[in-house]
């Protein structure tokens, strides 16, 4: 999540960012050694208290992070300004951002070839051998599709080279799309991609490169006929409309047999099976018959499922990270202020969950910095 930036009654503007070439100039990122948020509150004093770690700070919006299996953290900022130097970076020991994989990528200039470049990032994930995946909706502003520009890069983290360039046709992403969030399944070689603005979800198949339009316009990928309320004020258009975003958070099961996701303009959860998504010859009535409603899960701009089975959800009406356990309870891991739209999450190596806060809400005057933060919420309280 996370694309709102064009609904709102708001605009978006990102303070300067100088180019990474001389340490001392690099001061987009503020690195935090253990810092606890001291307003944040535990709504069950019986559980231990989560801490909440600040890990960097932006003066631009990020919206992805992912964190590789070596600790390596990568973060991404969508072109929703005119004004975006870097689209992926990495975040260094000395708390910089490093362009990746190079500062080519992230020069995209209109007129330049769109397949070659990063045209709008919405979002990053590291798999499990070692890989970061990019996915580019390659629509600046929201603005509409820039033609041959939506793409799913893969890159070898070890070698830092480009592994392939997945790009999807016209007929998969029209000018309103907006591909939002990817997860990656690596056993079964398959890819699953929300699209936030023409409601659907996309299935590539990762050997042969093709991929297809599932649950278009389907209840489940549409947003709900609800305003939310984020910091306090109704998420509305120019002329009062409420902002809808259609499917956006997306979690995959351990196993890889169940994919969960939610429009953010919406407060219910859906699932559907992979081994369904996958079969190409399905029908959409028969594929949309097997869409399961899994819970009233709240607002959410990101989802995420553990090894244990247990989903986190970014709720942005609350400003709260809630997870919600196999058992299909629901409870909030921690709620407070600084929790200022929450966006993306990301899993580390020794477990903690890391996520953006994107501050969509406060448009064009945060009144904040864009965070990145870790919680070790540990084992279930239940």
């Amino acid at each position: 999540m996370r694309s709102l930036v064009p609904l709102l009654t708001f605009g978006l503007t990102l303070l300067a960012l100088i180019p990474p070439a001389h340490a001392e100039d690099e001061r987009m990122i503020r690195k935090v050694v253990d810092g606890i948020d001291a307003d944040a509150t535990d709504p069950d004093d019986s559980k231990p208290a989560i801490r909440l770690e600040e890990i960097a700070s932006s003066d631009r919006q990020w919206t992805g992070v992912t964190i590789s299996a070596t600790g390596r953290v990568f973060v991404n900022f969508p072109r929703w300004s005119d004004d975006v130097p870097v689209s992926v970076g990495e975040l260094t020991a000395i708390g910089t951002v490093r362009p990746y994989p190079d500062s080519s990528w992230n020069q995209y200039q209109i007129g330049d070839d769109p397949g070659s470049r990063f045209v709008c990032v919405q979002s990053v994930v590291c798999d499990d051998r070692n890989r970061l995946w990019i996915l580019d909706p390659a629509s600046p502003n929201i603005a509409g599709v820039v033609p041959g520009g939506p793409k799913l890069v893969l890159i070898d983290l070890e070698s830092g080279s480009i592994g392939r360039i997945y790009k999807f046709e016209a007929s998969l992403t029209p000018t309103t799309s907006y591909l939002n969030d990817v997860r990656i399944d690596t056993a079964r070689g398959f890819a699953y991609i929300t699209d936030s603005h023409a409601s659907a979800i996309l299935v590539l198949d990762l050997e042969s490169g093709l991929a297809r339009r599932v649950l278009d316009d389907h209840p489940s990928t549409q947003a709900e006929p609800i305003v939310l309320t984020v910091g306090g004020s109704e998420l509305r258009r120019a002329d009062n409309s409420p902002v809808r975003v259609h499917a956006d958070g997306i979690a995959l099961s351990p196993e890889g047999d169940w994919l969960y996701y939610q429009a953010l303009t919406g407060r219910t959860m859906y699932r559907v099976s992979t081994e369904a998504l996958r079969d190409a010859s399905r029908s959409p009535q028969a594929l949309a018959g097997l869409v399961e409603k899994v819970a009233e899960s709240g607002a959410s701009d990101g989802l995420l499922m553990d090894p244990a089975g247990r989903i986190y959800v970014s709720a942005i009406e609350k400003d709260a990270i809630l997870r919600m356990l196999p058992s299909g309870e629901i409870e909030t891991l921690i709620q407070t202020p600084s929790i200022a739209w929450p966006d993306t999450f990301a899993r580390g190596p020794d477990g903690a969950i890391y996520f953006t806060t994107s501050r969509i809400h406060e448009g064009g005057d945060p009144k904040d910095s864009y965070k990145i933060y870790r919680i070790r919420p540990g084992l279930p309280t239940k």
